[in-house]
């Protein structure tokens, strides 16, 4: 033993510090791995948790084996449905949703797996937001006529919801809505392409599983979306979850299949729409495909959010709901004539 101590003190200093930094870094090593099963087995707690917390403003429904959230407030004709952008669900809508209530009945909803809604079948694209949203308005008992408001991602699917049920519809609001140009390979019909939105949530769903999406949820939530949230505690319960950000990234790995459909809508005829736009959103071609969107109908025009840049429903809500509502009288004194 004597010996081999003495080997060890004669051992060259390179070899010392080779072993020095083996131990550290076997037990920095083992430090994490600890901690990322802390963190697996804490998420599940904290999600039960939440559940409890913040139960669903609305009500679940069934659509064919698993249940959507919908949350409608107010009364009259005709119901507003609003379609939010990707990653997004109700809760966004909380400044805009009780001031168009006020005229007319509105109804947010959460696409599958987002909010308080349950993980559904792929594709996540438009054509089955489209199938789903339709299915749940009508199991919800909550008929047309429809003002379809989409935002975002959203704007594709209320296009594929306007021709799927166009006798349903009587007018259209696209906020900051995408225009299927942007993903250029859409056009050709391509499938899932590798894009920035889908490692963003990928990265996401890791650090979500092993509960460090909810150190990180508010700083990147206010970098994405800035300004003030609607109900922050009751947003960030339900976006830090694994199931939001895998719903997240099966919406994002699909988006050029959600273009290349919504694409194929080349009209609503005379239907009325309103194209709202965020005037800080100034940078080309953004607002160059903003103003293409106009030709989807005869009976358009563009109006202007000169605060808002693309979440509008955060920075401007109140352009939001004027727009909103420009488009409920609109669709009213149509039906008086």
């Amino acid at each position: 033993m004597l010996n081999d101590q003495m080997q060890g003190e004669n051992a060259p200093a390179s070899k010392r510090r080779g072993r020095g930094c083996s131990r550290w870094l076997g037990a920095g090593l083992a430090s994490l791995l600890g901690l990322l099963l802390v963190g697996y087995i804490y998420e599940p707690m904290a999600e039960a948790a939440d559940a409890k917390a913040y139960p669903p403003p609305g009500e679940l429904v069934d659509v064919g084996g698993y249940r959507l959230h919908i949350n409608c407030t107010g009364s009259g004709s005709p119901t507003v449905v609003i379609e939010a952008g990707l990653g997004d669900w109700s809760t966004s809508w909380g400044f805009v949703q009780p001031e168009v209530a006020k005229t007319t009945r509105v109804c947010t909803y959460d696409r599958a797996g987002m909010g308080w809604s349950e993980a559904g079948p792929l594709p996540r694209d438009a054509a089955q937001f489209a199938k789903e949203l339709h299915t749940l308005l009508q199991n919800a008992n909550i008929p047309g006529p429809y003002v379809m408001v989409g935002h975002s991602l959203g704007g594709l699917g209320v296009r594929v919801f306007v021709h799927d049920y166009a006798s349903e519809v009587a007018g259209v609001v696209l906020v900051e809505s995408m225009n299927p140009k942007q993903l250029p390979q859409a056009r050709a019909g391509v499938g899932p392409q590798p894009n920035t939105p889908s490692r963003y949530y990928s990265v996401l769903t890791v650090l979500a599983r092993v509960g460090a999406a909810r150190l990180l949820a508010r700083p990147l939530t206010h970098l994405l979306s800035p300004g003030l949230l609607p109900s922050e505690d009751a947003y960030y319960a339900r976006f830090v979850r694994t199931q939001s950000m895998q719903a997240a990234r099966n919406e994002s790995e699909s988006l050029s299949a959600s273009a290349a459909e919504a694409a194929a809508v080349k009209s609503f005829g005379d239907l009325p729409l309103i194209i709202l736009t965020g005037r800080l959103h100034a940078e080309q071609p953004w607002q160059t495909w903003q103003t293409e969107l106009l030709q989807l109908s005869s009976d358009s025009q563009h109006l202007f959010a000169e605060n808002g840049n693309h979440g509008i429903q955060f920075e401007e809500p109140d352009a939001d709901v004027a727009t909103i509502l420009q488009m409920v009288q609109q669709v009213r004194q149509a039906v008086k004539k």
